[in-house]
């Protein structure tokens, strides 16, 4: 049996039940078979593999909170601190009822190699909680983060690990966990990202994962011959990452022709009106249904079928698993030439396969998405050199990360006779990267 084959099996018997750690680590291994047995000697002796696969760290542990009524709730707290081999570990932290240990380490699995291509020197981890913000109080929220805080602040600092926000941790909870750090450790430091600008923050955070999924994408169709002025595109999703992936598409010449929400999508074939979509997401956190009450001419379908929608480029930005081989069956018949992740593994395995297998371009989560920890790390640095950058200066490196993400995942494809296979490319040049570093460590 392969070294990687054996492997993938080991994490399955070990980790029991946890589907979406299997998947990241198969779809991870088999993009990296060609290098892992061009070394599989070397790996083998050295237990390569068993280390990568296996979380450094994971901390457990119960969060209480007294809720408006004086009821005591209690909720389950995690933080997974997978790879610390290229820099301290980061990766958000997600509050949400799905929330659990499977997730985590997958997302934290995904950090590492999204973390390494930044060529920022940070690790790879993930937290969170099966909290659920929605429907609390502020008070609530403040109540739960001060809790959820007091028992992570031992495993966290600037040299450490540096959290961020995720799905349900926003501006808001930011502000309350860094707080209750800074009360706990008298320390004031860059020890989370996302924070205010009064107090820390980077412009263009808010805006870098959307931005940063545009940015590759751009650069993936002008290297392929193509471009992205007048094309059609359809977004899953219609939080941050949706929003800030319209605004520059649209800023980029394109034509954004439908969004979603957990309940539906819209179809507004004039171009999105990205305005009526931030009143209705960001200041009313309404459902998506309601942008026809203002744009009549629109169309609302309730459910999922938004790739049913002929489109030229498809950006799905919502949650895992969203995109499955029947709907890339879809939009390539329907005329999609290119498709970027700018969620968390959206697509299934097979549906990444099929996008390899045929003309669409195709690229992946962990190089598309990067662009919100590429900024995270930009904040680290503004923090500990005590700068501030303008916005049009943090735009610029964020820019030009993207394009080196490209660049090193179109140079590994290459290099190992799989050009155009940016999955393939995006996995290796992450792997070798903090390969080298677990090497040069010892057996640590």
């Amino acid at each position: 049996m392969s070294y990687v084959d054996e492997i993938y099996e080991r994490v399955v018997r070990e980790n029991r039940g946890e589907v979406e750690f299997h998947q990241a680590v198969k779809e991870v291994l088999e993009s990296l078979r060609l290098v892992i047995e061009s070394k599989e000697d070397e790996y083998r002796k050295i237990a390569l593999l068993e280390r990568l696969t296996e979380p450094e760290r994971i901390i457990s542990f119960r969060v209480p909170w007294i809720d408006d009524n004086g009821q005591v709730q209690i909720n389950k707290g995690y933080r997974v601190q997978f790879n610390s081999a290229i820099g301290p570990y980061k990766g958000g932290l997600r509050f949400h009822p799905s929330v659990n240990e499977s997730i985590l380490k997958f997302l934290g699995f995904e950090q590492i190699f999204k973390n390494s291509l930044t060529g920022h020197p940070i690790g790879g981890g993930k937290g969170g909680s099966n909290f659920d913000p929605k429907c609390k109080s502020d008070r609530e929220i403040m109540a739960f983060c001060q809790s959820f805080m007091t028992e992570l602040y031992k495993y966290t600092g600037a040299a450490q690990d540096v959290p961020a926000g995720d799905i349900g941790v926003g501006a808001r909870e930011i502000g309350f966990l860094f707080g209750q750090y800074k009360r706990l450790t008298s320390q004031y430091e860059g020890m989370i990202t996302g924070k205010g600008l009064k107090f820390g923050g980077s412009l263009v955070r808010t805006e870098s994962t959307g931005y940063g999924v545009v940015y590759i994408l751009e650069e993936m169709l002008k290297k392929n011959g193509k471009e992205l002025v007048g094309k059609k595109v359809v977004i899953s999703g219609s939080g941050n990452v949706a929003i800030y992936a319209t605004e520059k598409a649209q800023q980029l010449g394109a034509k954004v022709i439908a969004l979603s929400d957990s309940q539906g999508y819209i179809y507004d074939q004039n171009g999105i009106n990205l305005e009526i979509v931030k009143q209705i997401k960001e200041v009313r956190r309404g459902t998506i249904e309601e942008y026809i009450e203002a744009v009549p001419s629109a169309k609302y379908t309730a459910g999922k079928g938004i790739w049913s929608i002929p489109c030229h480029i498809a950006l799905p930005c919502a949650t895992q698993n969203e995109l499955d081989l029947e709907d890339a069956k879809m939009l390539r018949g329907n005329g999609c030439i290119a498709v970027a992740e700018g969620a968390n593994m959206p697509c299934t395995m097979k549906a990444t396969n099929y996008f390899q297998e045929s003309d669409v371009l195709f690229m992946p989560g962990k190089a598309a998405n990067a662009g919100g920890v590429a900024t995270s790390a930009l904040e680290m640095s503004q923090n500990s050199m005590h700068l501030y950058w303008t916005f049009a200066e943090v735009e610029e490196k964020l820019r030009r990360i993207m394009v080196n993400i490209f660049a090193k995942a179109e140079d590994a494809a290459k290099r190992y006779g799989v050009p155009g296979n940016y999955v393939v490319g995006a996995n290796i040049a992450g792997f070798e990267k903090v390969v080298d570093a677990m090497i040069a460590q010892g057996i640590v």
